[in-house]
């Protein structure tokens, strides 16, 4: 089959590789359909990820498609079903995974490989994160389930109320997501970013002010503040933009090694809340498909390009000098 292989710090190629044999529980699935994403943009400048991916590896994790053969005994599933499976599957035993907080998990595996033509799924995610399609539902909708239920893992840690006074920082796909799914839960969202077409993007989406941080100084007071760009100095912002009592979500995971500085007396005496969601759980995973196939999150809103696998290296290779697009669709046929 042909397939994306990462093998360094802006080094993907692509190659015919054989396909391996199922082992028991595994499912082999044609994928219909993959999305970029920013966690794969920086793993591809980076070259690895401590957590994710050690190179040379197959690359991608967003992905919808059809399986095509299952393991004997495999009873959840089978051949010519549509289905979409998240990027990772807890153990389901470890402390985190008993105290419901499976993005936690001491043992948590992950699956790279969506820029393809198959992949095989291991066992424990066919079991605990392969989520059938209803029949309307749209390969490329459905890609966007894992990047949504990470954006549902964050407005749940916030508790997100109607009529609440929410801040979005950052109008790259994640950003443009809380948009939309804080709006539709009646929040009312100002998102602040760069890019005219992501800011009026922003809007389509329920977002009731836009703010372009590259001619504003960002200021006001919020209920909620969502940083997701993944910038120290951001970070530090976010703080300073919240009420008393007020609740920030530091998001955007920050370069390996850094740091900020807070205001202890501000954070102290305002009783501010501070919090960071990472990943997502099986119950994310399916809310998060739940909202796509109520029609709430559509691919038309965040895909705005498509390549051929042929073409994912200059692509990837575009994103790094700064290629605006918000998701590429990726076609593996």
């Amino acid at each position: 089959m042909k397939a994306a292989v990462l093998y360094g710090k802006e080094d993907v190629r692509i190659e015919e590789i054989a396909s391996p044999p199922l082992q028991p529980g595994e499912a082999r699935i044609r994928i219909d359909a993959a999305l970029t994403c920013g966690t794969d943009l920086k793993v591809f400048r980076r070259g690895y990820h401590a957590r994710m991916i050690v190179p040379p590896a197959t690359f991608g994790h967003e992905f919808a498609g059809t399986i095509l053969e299952i393991s004997p005994g495999v009873t959840t599933c089978r051949p010519g079903d549509r289905v979409v499976v998240a990027n990772s599957a807890p153990c389901g035993v470890c402390f985190y995974c008993r105290e419901q907080q499976e993005n936690l998990c001491d043992d948590l595996l992950f699956l790279n490989g969506a820029y393809a033509q198959e992949i095989v799924v291991p066992s424990r995610l066919v079991s605990k994160n392969l989520l059938q399609l209803q029949p309307t539902t749209s390969f490329h909708d459905a890609a966007l389930t894992e990047p949504l239920a990470c954006v549902v893992q964050g407005i749940d840690d916030c508790q997100l109320k109607p009529d609440q006074r929410l801040l979005i920082i950052g109008s790259g796909p994640i950003g443009l997501m809380f948009a939309r799914l804080a709006s539709h839960l009646g929040a009312q969202v100002t998102l602040a970013g760069r890019g005219e077409n992501r800011l009026q993007c922003a809007l389509r989406l329920g977002a009731a002010n836009v703010i372009d941080i590259s001619r504003e100084q960002l200021a006001g007071k919020f209920d909620v503040v969502i940083e997701a760009v993944g910038k120290p100095e951001t970070w530090e912002q976010s703080v300073s933009l919240l009420r008393k009592g007020g609740t920030v979500n530091l998001f955007g995971g920050c370069p390996a090694g850094t740091t900020i500085s807070l205001d202890t007396g501000l954070i102290h005496y305002s009783n501010l809340k501070l919090i960071a969601s990472f990943h997502h759980t099986p119950r994310t995973i399916r809310k998060a498909l739940a909202c796509i196939e109520a029609g709430v999150i559509q691919a038309a809103d965040f895909v705005d390009g498509h390549c051929a696998l042929d073409q994912l290296p200059a692509l990837l290779a575009e994103m790094t000098r700064g290629n605006k697009a918000v998701k590429t669709l990726v076609l593996p046929g």
